[in-house]
């Protein structure tokens, strides 16, 4: 399948200034694959380390991390001499070596002209306990589920993603069928690649079901490996309580609809883990649409959202009939599923600052404000036909907004 983030690689492989590189996601976004290809495509040779199984070399990078002896332990172990701009070095699971990361300080200072590519458990990355991060000496890459356009390719309608990022709407609407029965399929397949691989090969949803079910069990023994004993009950009644979250009318998160009695400092941290593993999107609500968003943000209010569409649909049961028939699926939890399709596509763009509004008076909402360069966009998300749109006029009349985008079916 074809990633966007292939071209970004491709910049950081002409960066003069480069440093390695650490790509960060959640787990089974697609990492290793994505750093596989770009070795394939790019390169004429590469070395792949995955420290989760190479316990020689892991233990290996206890001792002293002077780049020339660790090349020299690769080439050993690998018969690959690595060749500086020719081959790509991959440390994959970084964080199951005890020093990895740190490594990485000395190849940006002592051996920048070896190009290395990393990845691991984002959590694992994030609370890492060896001692020293190297805090500027690498650059960071961001992935995600399969956007909508990535699926569409991924799933043998290439000539439509093609289309549809040509914006020509008039050819666009001559295939508006088949793009809402494309659509369908995307939010109950999502985009993490093993299921949308899978149902490629097969066209099978039950198939797809029970891989996004692996999924999220592999997630909660994640909890289970990484989170404190204290906390790993909280952290899954408070993944757990976001699809019903989503599903109010007003989906600002609740902490009391979590458990009975629950509070925010009891679930602070358990929040804290989920959004540190990449496993939801936190979105502030801003009191006024004023430049910059960040500094109108209300940080006691705010909308939580998972990393895919495909994950929430299997976390709500939603059967493949709902699916099929009709354009239910657009309205199904009140048109949540929608906006977290509209979000989940948004966030892939590191340019955008993604927030929320409501009037004070709660009676007007914009679901998702988005700062982009020096314009303020409001995003009013219609999950299915109907395109009255109260809010979005109350808070164009208020702001005047150079755009405004209102979504529908």
């Amino acid at each position: 399948m074809y990633r966007n983030k292939i071209n970004e690689l491709k910049q950081w492989k002409l960066n003069a200034s480069k440093k390695p590189l650490i790509i960060r996601g959640s787990r089974q976004v697609g990492k290793t694959w994505l750093m596989r290809e770009f070795a394939r495509t790019e390169y004429e040779d590469f070395i792949y380390v995955n420290f989760e199984q190479e316990k020689t070399l892991r233990d290996k990078f206890k001792g002293n991390l002077y780049p020339r002896e660790l090349i020299k332990m690769l080439e050993i172990q690998y018969c690959i001499r690595p060749r500086p701009e020719k081959t790509l070095i991959i440390f994959d699971e970084i964080q199951e070596a005890e020093r990895g990361l740190t490594s990485l300080k000395y190849f940006c200072e002592d051996a920048p002209e070896y190009h290395i590519v990393c990845a691991g458990s984002l959590l694992g990355i994030t609370m890492h306990k060896q001692v020293s991060f190297p805090v500027g000496k690498v650059n960071f890459l961001d992935l995600y589920p399969l956007t909508f356009t990535e699926f569409l390719e991924a799933t043998g309608e290439k000539s439509l993603s093609e289309l549809v990022q040509t914006k020509d709407f008039t050819m666009i609407t001559a295939f508006k069928a088949k793009l809402i029965d494309c659509l369908k399929r995307y939010f109950f397949i999502g985009g993490m690649p093993e299921v949308v691989a899978k149902f490629a090969e097969n066209q099978d949803y039950r198939e797809v079901s029970d891989i996004q079910n692996i999924i999220l069990d592999t997630y909660r023994k994640d909890f289970s490996k990484h989170a404190p004993k204290e906390i790993i009950g909280r952290i899954e009644l408070l993944w757990n309580s976001i699809p019903s979250q989503l599903a109010k009318e007003n989906r600002k998160f609740v902490y009391a609809n979590i458990a009975q009695g629950a509070r925010a400092r009891e679930y602070e941290l358990a929040m804290a883990w989920l959004l540190d593993c990449g496993l939801i999107h936190k979105i502030h609500r801003v009191t006024k649409a004023g430049y910059p968003l960040k500094a109108y943000q209300d940080f006691s209010a705010f909308k939580l959202y998972l990393n895919d569409i495909g994950l929430m649909s299997a976390m709500t049961n939603i059967d493949v009939k709902v699916l099929l028939e009709g354009s239910a699926i657009f309205e199904e939890f009140k048109g949540s599923l929608t906006e977290q399709f509209v979000l989940q596509q948004l966030v892939t763009n590191k340019k955008l600052a993604i927030n929320y509004w409501s009037a004070e008076n709660s009676k007007a909402e914009i679901d998702l404000l988005v700062q982009h360069e020096d314009q303020i966009v409001p995003i009013e998300v219609k999950a299915a036909e109907n395109l009255q749109a109260k809010s979005l006029r109350s808070f164009c009349e208020k702001y005047k907004p150079q755009n405004a985008i209102r979504t529908s079916l």
